[in-house]
């Protein structure tokens, strides 16, 4: 398992409700959901961070509860806390920041010759073999 997010600890490999984060990730959604700006409303909530972390916390479904980890969020304000980022972003003309479609390039073929020299140094081995390789566009 990766990183334990903010207001959870492990104990006893599972997930326990950190109560001092808690409360403080309860305040966050409170005073971004009342106005506030990401940066301020973790300022104002005990949370000493950039408005990014401050958003990626909003973000987080742990929050609201599943198999590993215990509710901190009530779906409904996790919900409004969503709504509320992509109304602002919305406003400010920050929505049009999807990935874009990736152009579809032309399959590539590798080839390698016959490998015929064996080199001492396995980075000199890696070296001869690399300029083996031969790609061709289909």
């Amino acid at each position: 398992m990766g990183h334990t997010p903010y207001g959870y600890r492990i104990e006893n490999g599972i997930a326990v409700i950190d109560e001092e984060a808690t409360g403080k990730l309860r305040k966050l959604y409170e005073n971004y959901l009342t106005g506030l700006s990401l940066k301020d409303a973790a300022a104002e909530a005990g949370i000493d961070t950039y408005h990014g972390t401050a958003k990626r916390l909003l973000k987080t479904k742990h929050y609201i509860g599943d198999d590993f980890y215990p509710t901190i969020i009530d779906e409904t304000v996790f919900l409004n806390a969503q709504a509320e980022l992509i109304k602002r972003a919305a406003a400010l003309g920050r929505l049009n920041r999807a990935p874009k479609e990736k152009e579809l390039k032309a399959p590539t073929i590798f080839t390698i010759r016959d490998i015929k020299k064996h080199m001492i140094t396995p980075a000199g081995q890696a070296e001869y073999i690399y300029s083996l390789i031969e790609s061709e566009v289909i």
